[in-house]
């Protein structure tokens, strides 16, 4: 009843109805999660994302593995080291490593060095997500740097951040989702600050690597795409374009093998639902446990039913 309870509602209100204490219900999650965690959901992996979700202020994190055929979280670890990563590859063990093809992660190297030494034969991909996250910081630091006039005597009028808002929003955008009053800012915008304008349109011609580029002709366009970032005069977009170039198997491999970690920020909403419904949760074992029970397929029924 408890673990049913546990799956849809916050643990406050459930110690209320079965007249129990808040701990008495994270001892019973825990219990049933060990119970009924099976070591055969590790079987048959072949492409994981891997993503970190912090749990505490103070960059706590932890470490989860998710399926990506299911959707499934299959491992959650305390911390974001490649120790942790070792860890989920040992209780893996060496023949189901083996059978590892594919990895999708962001660019940490503490992942990256963990899954090249522990499954060497899986391809790395890294994730589209965060590297139009990249862009998009590359694209603030320009905009930050540029003083555009207009923009300023609106922001001075108005003493908000109202139009630094809509001027960040428009260029940070995709270009098919912008409205009229977007795309009107960003004609102000290439009139007045042509570098930001440029900036803006490198970002958008790497978008088009993840939505538009067929898979054969990743490669060749993103070697244009590094090229003409590097020579361009605007050194956040240089600096950019060497990320992207010591990033650049892995990213290509995402797109060919059309594979991204959607499926892990899926996860990490849901996660961030069991926190805020949970009020926080003050160490790891207490969110993974309630993580396995929500998030890995674990199946549980109430006492009347059969």
């Amino acid at each position: 009843m408890v673990a049913w309870l546990a799956q849809r509602m916050d643990k406050t209100a459930l110690s209320q109805l079965m007249r129990c204490s808040w701990q008495a219900v994270h001892r019973i999650v825990t219990r049933v999660v060990l119970e009924r965690l099976d070591d055969r959901r590790l079987d048959g992996l072949y492409r994981i994302g891997v993503d970190e979700i912090s749990y505490k202020r103070g960059h706590r994190y932890l470490t989860v593995v998710a399926d990506h055929d299911t959707g499934k979280v299959v491992w959650v670890g305390a911390g974001r080291s490649a120790e942790t990563m070792q860890t989920f590859y040992d209780q893996l063990g060496p023949r189901r490593c083996a059978r590892i093809e594919a990895v999708t992660m962001d660019g940490g190297h503490a992942y990256i060095g963990a899954t090249r030494a522990k499954a060497p034969k899986a391809t790395i991909c890294f994730d589209a997500f965060h590297v139009i996250k990249w862009a998009n910081e590359a694209l603030d630091a320009v905009f930050r740097a540029s003083a555009i006039p207009t923009i300023k005597a609106q922001m001075q009028q108005t003493r908000s951040n109202a139009a630094w808002r809509k001027a960040r929003y428009a260029l940070r955008s995709g270009r098919h989702n912008l409205k009229k009053e977007h795309r009107q800012l960003l004609g102000l915008i290439r009139a007045e600050r042509i570098e930001v304008h440029k900036a803006y349109l490198l970002k958008e011609e790497l978008r088009d690597l993840f939505q538009i580029i067929e898979p054969d002709e990743a490669q060749a366009y993103l070697t244009g795409w590094i090229r003409r970032a590097a020579n361009s005069t605007i050194r956040p977009m240089n600096t950019l374009a060497r990320k992207i170039q010591n990033h650049f198997d892995g990213i290509v491999a995402a797109v060919q093998l059309g594979l991204s970690n959607s499926r892990s920020e899926g996860i990490n909403t849901k996660i961030r639902v069991i926190q805020r419904r949970g009020y926080g949760y003050p160490n790891p074992t207490s969110l993974t446990a309630m993580i396995y029970l929500c998030c890995s397929g674990m199946k549980t029924s109430l006492p009347t039913q059969t």
